[in-house]
This record gives structure tokens, sequence and C-alpha cells, in this order.
């Protein structure tokens, strides 16, 4: 556990795309008072942050929450950071207009197999009901109009650009999950290392909140810090997709961002798709 009174540089895991790279604006520009904490901000694409943290590699990182079962051991949820897709969601998408019944059996590009939008196209397709090739998650569209994939599985900024390309969609799994339940679906979210302490472990969350608060709080200049990241997005679009996924559910989950994280993971247990999370803890 580390010494409350000397500096210590934590290993901040998150993805290289414009919400991410608002959030921790003020942290990874020095804006934000961190105290005794410096980050060094890791930025890998949700898949590999997935499997690192399945090695307990960094003390704070972005994971899927499809992911957790899997790291809940070595990890706890933090109360804020959260990526909820409330109404809306990861895609899947064709070339020519289909049905939801028209995906089964066929082969569709997925980001990884461990993020939010793989179980959920799971959950919703069915267990074994497609076949799945791993690509990129900013391949994808690209990957499709080709026609290397009956369809691709598209997160991230693909939500809003998919249409550039004059693909179709065939299912907004945001919004198939919310007509399934009522709630909003919980793509992604913070986790902190457990062996940092109790202590310590609410502390850095407190940073983080308030690092995601400066961020809303300064939001043109936070914007304009996460275009770096915005790859075939100008500000306009930039700045929509940022606000999907910073908002009141990022500062805090409330009760029932917790509810629909505990629902996903059961629903994704009872399908034999994800180990039993247990209780879940969160900081």
């Amino acid at each position: 556990m580390p010494d409350s009174s000397t500096t210590q540089t934590l290993l901040l895991g998150h993805s290289p795309d414009p919400d991410d790279a608002f959030m921790f604006y003020g942290l990874a520009t020095g804006k934000l008072d961190s105290g005794r904490w410096r980050f060094e901000h890791i930025l890998q694409d949700i898949q590999t942050l997935n499997e690192r943290a399945l090695r307990g590699e960094l003390h704070i990182t972005a994971i899927s929450i499809h992911a957790y079962p899997y790291v809940a051991d070595k990890y706890a949820l933090t109360n804020c950071g959260s990526s909820m897709g409330d109404g809306y969601g990861p895609m899947v998408v064709t070339r020519e207009p289909m049905t939801l019944e028209d995906l089964r059996g066929k082969r569709i590009a997925v980001p990884g197999t461990m993020t939010t939008a793989f179980l959920a196209l799971n959950l919703c397709l069915g267990r074994d009901n497609f076949q799945h090739e791993l690509v990129m998650f900013d391949q994808i569209l690209d990957h499709v109009a080709a026609g290397k994939a009956d369809a691709g599985l598209i997160i991230h900024e693909g939500q809003l650009t998919y249409q550039n390309q004059k693909l179709h969609c065939v299912v907004d799994l945001g919004v198939w999950w919310q007509k399934q339940t009522g709630l909003p679906l919980p793509l992604g979210g913070n986790v902190i290392r457990r062996d940092l302490g109790s202590d310590n472990m609410r502390e850095i969350a407190g940073i983080l909140k308030n690092s995601i608060q400066y961020s809303l709080d300064h939001r043109a200049e936070a914007v304009e810090h996460a275009l770096q990241y915005a790859r075939d997005m100008g500000r306009d679009l930039a700045d929509r997709f940022v606000g999907m996924y910073v908002n009141h559910w990022t500062l805090d989950y409330g009760d029932a961002g917790r509810n629909a994280i505990r629902e996903l993971l059961r629903r994704g247990h009872a399908a034999g798709l994800v180990p039993d999370a247990g209780e879940i803890d969160f900081v």
C-alpha cells in the first residue's frame, strides 16, 4: 500500500477517444490539482485495456462492463467514469438493409470479445447464433463497406459516422436494451485496484470525479483537447459524441446505473456468457 506522505505515480488506462480524452482533460493537462498523486496516462483500445486488467497491470483503467466479472478479484468499480448508453449504444451495421433475424448465422466484425457491445449482441441474437471476427474498432466500418464481413458491430464515434459510408443500422443495442429492461446500457466504467487500500481508493476516485466535473465546467476547452482523438469528426460532431458519453451518468452511476450493471451481468451469467460477478463493489 502506498505511503500517504509521498508522491505516488499511478498508471491510468483509457481509450484514445474523444469522450475519455474529455473526461481526463484536467488531469492530462495539469490543470487539476491531484495532490500527492501523479497520473501516467496509458492510451490503448478497450480490448487491450480489458486484457491488461485481467493481469492487474494498471492502477486505474477503463474497462468494458462485460469484463468486470473477470477482474473483480483485483479491482472495484468507481462510481464515476461510466459510459452509459441511455437509449442509444453500439450498433450493428450492414451494406444492405437487414432485419434482426437476417443477422443470425452471419459473419459479424466485432471490436473485441470482452466488450460490452459483444455481450449485448450475444444477449440480443442468442449465444452461438452468429459468427464473429475480431477487427480493430476504428477499422470495422471500412471492413464492412469493403464486403469483408456481412455486418459490423460498431462502438465509439462510428455510431455517428457510419452513414458516411452508406451503411445501414440493423439494431441499436442501447435501444434494444432499454426496451428490454427500462434501463440504460452500461458500456464502460473505470476500475481501481484493490491493493491500493480502501482509503486511497476513495481518495483517488474523488480526484477522477473532480476531473470529470472540471471538464464539464470547462466544456469548450475540454472538447478542443478531445478533438485530437476525434477521427473523422469536426467540432460539432465531437461535442455531440462527448455529450452522449460524458454526462450526469459519468459523474455518478446513481441507483439506476448501478442496477443496470447488476442486471446486465445477471443476464449475461444466466445466458452462460460471463461468470457470476457476485456482490459488485463501487468506490
